[in-house]
């Protein structure tokens, strides 16, 4: 089954689920890891990877677009050289 985003705002409305509730518990017992917000219940899901985090979040929601973050970071995943 395919899920459609047909609202904008999950990805703003899980950074401010965030933000508002998460950030400062997370940060402390789960940094590094990957958390998938479901922005309409609110529920989230960690993982130590992406794939983990966002399966248990279709496992729960399979018809709802969740968003993944990686706690501590700015953005889930990061690309690009590193250059010694």
């Amino acid at each position: 089954m395919m899920i459609q985003n047909t609202d904008p705002s999950v990805a703003d409305r899980a950074k401010k689920i965030y933000e508002d509730r998460l950030k400062s518990v997370l940060e402390k017992r789960a940094l590094d890891q990957f958390v998938a917000i479901e922005p309409d219940s609110g529920e989230y899901f960690l993982g130590a990877t992406l794939s983990e985090a966002i399966g248990k979040a279709r496992k729960k929601f399979p018809d709802r677009l969740s968003h993944a973050i990686r706690v501590g970071h700015k953005a889930a995943v990061h690309f690009g050289v590193h250059v010694r």
